[in-house]
């Protein structure tokens, strides 16, 4: 048994630095087009400067003029090869109106050349209760977070294919693998990602474009520091337990596992622990990646029943706390 599992390990071991030989040598974005939505700041914007430093042009969209001003130059300072690389923003409400999406997009690329890699990072989140959630609000998530990122990927997936090679990331989060307590609508929107990005990499990978589904957790953004103003209780003590990044190494880890051309882009070990045990019927990025989630499944639903024992034990003492202060009063 013992002899087993050094062979399985041996295996594996020879495997991991095959894939990583085969990954580094293909891992270029020198003088490729990179488009990203929602690069005015946040996982955006560093993603923007993480692929500049690689070489690349990049055009950056969001709506807010000034931020994307603010955003450009600093990209800019961060270019591989400044005298020779381009960095161009538009501003666009990518989840209103498709037309609008397409245009912009095409002319990105007549102005850059073929766009070879989209990051979609335009997204929010409003936190609350279902009940609590105006319909405007459930509304504008929807349009935001579903149709921000299914637009921008309509307009360009037939040129990808047609031309044999691209790369389409969609920013998801945590919250696209579990369903959390005050995250109804915004877990609804992002669960609709991965049911995109699955279907989206079957039908992609004949045409050698690949799909990558990043599920960052919390994250030290604009975006976050908004979040948090609505951000009922039992949430934040939830969303605790994951900690939280910097989008620095967000952008890092998303680029890496995009160039290597892996489905899933996690950080930290309650992603990997999500993406392990909600594998479902995701692609399989490698055999090693495919054994670990034979292996571990079991034993990270274990674990994970153990996390939600403790979210239903903080949301019960939080009623508790409220139901006391009620009588107080």
């Amino acid at each position: 048994m013992l002899f087993q599992i050094v062979i399985v390990a041996a295996i594996l071991a020879c495997l991991f630095v095959i894939k990583q030989w085969l990954s580094s040598r293909k891992q270029t974005l020198d003088k490729k087009h990179v488009v990203i939505t929602g690069g005015s700041s946040g996982i955006g914007k560093s993603v923007a400067i993480e692929v500049a430093r690689m070489g690349a042009n990049v055009t950056l969209i969001a709506r807010d003029v000034q931020k994307l001003e603010s955003a450009k130059l600093e990209v800019t300072k961060n270019c591989l090869n400044p005298d020779h690389q381009i960095v161009q923003y538009i501003s666009l409400d990518v989840g209103d109106n498709y037309d609008a999406v397409e245009k912009a997009l095409h002319a990105a690329e007549d102005d850059m050349g073929p766009i070879y890699l989209l990051v979609n990072c335009a997204g929010m989140a409003i936190c609350g209760r279902l009940e609590d959630t105006s319909v405007s609000d459930i509304k504008h998530l929807l349009n935001l977070n579903i149709l921000g990122t299914l637009y921008p990927i309509k307009a360009v997936i037939s040129r990808m294919k047609c031309r044999g090679e691209g790369r389409i990331v969609l920013v998801a989060s945590q919250a696209a693998l579990i369903g959390i307590y005050g995250y109804s609508v915004y877990s609804s929107t992002k669960f609709a990602l991965r049911g995109l990005a699955e279907a989206l990499h079957m039908e992609c990978k004949p045409y050698n474009v690949s799909v990558t589904l990043a599920l960052p957790p919390d994250t030290d953004t604009p975006g976050f520091a908004n979040e948090e103003k609505t951000k009922p209780l039992e949430t934040r003590l939830i969303s605790q337990s994951a900690g939280l990044l910097s989008p620095q190494v967000v952008a890092k880890q998303l680029i890496k596992d995009t160039m290597d051309g892996n489905f899933y882009s996690t950080v930290g070990f309650e992603s990997f622990l999500l993406k392990i045990l909600c594998a479902g019927m995701a692609p399989v990025s490698s055999l090693s990646e495919f054994i670990l989630q034979v292996m571990l499944m079991g034993l990270f639903r274990a674990i994970c029943v153990g996390y939600l024992i403790s979210f239903h034990r903080i949301i019960r003492n939080c009623m508790k706390t409220r139901d006391k202060t009620k009588k107080s009063e």
